[in-house]
């Protein structure tokens, strides 16, 4: 007959053995539910970075403060119904911008082929921007970026930039301009090659824009506004440095609703080059 204690002490073990059993299944059910959500999570997250990353590849752009090599730190935002950076600054507050849309160039022409070298490197060439919140100057570097400040110069001569808009402002980053679709995707007909320099770019550097692609620099330029934009990589041609109103284009870079159109429309009248 069998001995009730040990009866009892066998079945304490089996049970014992049972919700060891259980724990074990319930601890390898959670991990694998754990490993699936983590691996959801990170075939989105690889979906989501992917089309970051190829977003805007087919527009003349200029890479973001947070990135340094993408175009869009953020996605282009619309203007409408959005509301401007507050001004801390209070020379900018000063600074009155005129939301009237300067006369168009109805005749700007387009081009097959970079133009010819006409500059000579050993001239001076001052760019005068005017704008809808007012005048930038900025000194042309004939040297460093010769064909930079050719077409620069080319297209100015030949009205391409009257009547254009600001089609991009980043905060405390740049200013973008130059482009006839204004939408970031537009340029002259030709792209000639890229000029970068070696020491980078520093607040009021003029540069152009460009694709992801090399040789891809058209009519689109911009000004570097903030700190953000000092930090850029050796990959756009800097032709130019802001030697007057760089508050102007700040104020114009103050319109921003991150990245993308400002929050009002903000035009090019022209842009005038004296020789000297």
């Amino acid at each position: 007959m069998p001995d009730p204690k040990r009866e009892r002490q066998r079945q304490n073990r089996e049970a014992a053995r049972a919700a060891q059993l259980e724990a074990a299944r319930q601890q390898k059910k959670k991990q694998t539910t754990v490993r699936a959500v983590v691996g959801a999570v990170l075939v989105v997250g690889l979906a989501l970075l992917a089309t970051f990353l190829l977003k805007g590849d087919k527009k003349s752009s200029v890479a973001t403060k947070d990135t340094t090599t993408t175009s869009a730190a953020a996605s282009a935002t619309s203007a409408t119904g959005a509301t401007t950076t507050t001004i801390a600054n209070p020379a900018l507050a000063a600074i009155q911008c005129n939301d009237t849309k300067p006369p168009d160039n109805p005749n700007r022409p387009t081009f097959t082929a970079e133009p010819p070298m006409t500059i000579d490197t050993a001239k001076k060439y001052t760019a005068t921007i005017d704008t809808s919140c007012g005048k930038i100057t900025v000194d042309l570097d004939a040297k460093a970026a010769p064909h930079s400040v050719n077409s620069f110069v080319f297209l100015a001569d030949k009205k391409f930039y009257d009547g254009l808009t600001w089609h991009r402002v980043v905060k405390d980053f740049v200013i973008q301009g130059g482009d006839p679709k204004g939408d970031g995707s537009g340029g002259p007909g030709y792209t000639i090659a890229e000029e970068p320099p070696t020491d980078g770019y520093k607040l009021g550097s003029l540069a152009m824009a460009k694709t992801s692609t090399p040789h891809s620099t058209g009519s689109q330029f911009f000004i570097v506004t903030g700190q953000g934009g000092t930090s850029l990589p050796n990959q756009y041609s800097r032709f130019g440095m802001v030697t007057g109103g760089l508050d102007v284009a700040q104020k114009i870079e103050s319109f921003n609703n991150g990245d993308g159109p400002p929050t009002r429309p903000l035009y090019i009248s022209s842009i005038t080059i004296k020789v000297s």
